[in-house]
C-alpha cells in the first residue's frame, strides 16, 4: 500500500508573451493509469517509482516472533535432545538457532526453573566443582529412593496375600454391610428420637415467643397510626383487612 501526496498543479505560459496576449492552455497531463495519447501503443508503460516521502506498508513482510510458550518449548528441546547441562552463556549462543534471541534466553530459562522443568544451581566454572555437584545430587537421589523403597516394604509387612487375610477382609465387608443396615434402620425412627423431640420443643418455644413479640409490635403500630392520623380511620381499617389483620387478631396462648 502506498500513501503519496498529490502532485502540485502546473501552470504553463508561452515564454515571452505579454499580459495582454491570450493565454495558451496547459497541455493535458495523463491521469494515473490512463493511456497517453502521445505515447506509442506498442511501448509498455513503466511503473512509476514511489516519490520521496511515500509510506510503504511493509508490516506483512515482517516475520512474527515466537510467543513465550513457544520459546519455552524451544529451549526445553535443547535439554531433551542433548540430555546435558549448560552454562547460561552457552544457552545464549544456542538460543538463536531455535528462534529465541539471546537477550530473552535468561528470562525464558528462569521461567522453566520456576516451573521445576529445569534445574539451576551455581557450581562454579571448574570441571571438578561440576562433577562434585552432580555426584552429590546423584547420591541424594539414590538415598531418597532407598528411603521410599524401605517405606513401601514396611507398609506391605503383614499385608501379604494369604487365606487368613482373605477371611479377615470378607469378615470386614460383612461387618460394614451390617453397620450400614443398622444406620438406615435408625434413620427410620429419627422422628421418635428423644433428642430430636427435645430440640423440636425448644424450637416451638422460640417460634411462640417470636410470634407474640411481632403481634405486640403490630398493636403498637396500630395505636400510633390511630393517634397520628385520626381522620384516616376508615382507610387504616381497610388497609388492616388487606394485610390480614382482622378483629380476631390476638396473641398466641
Amino acid at each position: 500500500m502506498l500513501v503519496c501526496e498529490p502532485l502540485p498543479s502546473e501552470v504553463h505560459t508561452r515564454a515571452g508573451a505579454s499580459a495582454s496576449s491570450p493565454s495558451v492552455p496547459p497541455p493535458l497531463r495523463p491521469r494515473f493509469g490512463a493511456k497517453s495519447t502521445t505515447s506509442s501503443a506498442s511501448t509498455p508503460r513503466r511503473p512509476r517509482p514511489p516519490r520521496p516521502g511515500c509510506i510503504t506498508d511493509s508490516s506483512k513482510s515482517k516475520k512474527r516472533g515466537l510467543s513465550l510458550e513457544e520459546k519455552r518449548e524451544q529451549m526445553l528441546q535443547i535439554f531433551y535432545e542433548s540430555q546435558d547441562f549448560y552454562l547460561l552463556k552457552e544457552l545464549e549462543k544456542m538460543g538463536p538457532k531455535k528462534g529465541v534471541i539471546s537477550q530473552s534466553v535468561k528470562d525464558v530459562v528462569q521461567s522453566l526453573v520456576d516451573d521445576d522443568l529445569v534445574l539451576k544451581d551455581k557450581i562454579g566454572t571448574s570441571l571438578r566443582n561440576t562433577y562434585n555437584k552432580l555426584d552429590s545430587d546423584l547420591s541424594n537421589s539414590k538415598k531418597r529412593y532407598m528411603e521410599l523403597v524401605e517405606q513401601r516394604d514396611s507398609l506391605k509387612r503383614g499385608r501379604e496375600d494369604s487365606e487368613e487375610r482373605e477371611a479377615a477382609l470378607e469378615e470386614l465387608k460383612a461387618v460394614e454391610s451390617h453397620h450400614k443396615k443398622l444406620k438406615e434402620e435408625l434413620a427410620a425412627y429419627a422422628d421418635s428420637d428423644p433428642a430430636a423431640l427435645e430440640a423440636m420443643k425448644d424450637a416451638i418455644d422460640v417460634a411462640h415467643s417470636a410470634a407474640n413479640r411481632w403481634t405486640d409490635n403490630i398493636f403498637t403500630l396500630q395505636q400510633w397510626c390511630s393517634t397520628t392520623f385520626p381522620q384516616a380511620k376508615e382507610q387504616l381499617e381497610h388497609m388492616y383487612r388487606e394485610v390480614g389483620i382482622t378483629e380476631d387478631f390476638e396473641y398466641l396462648q
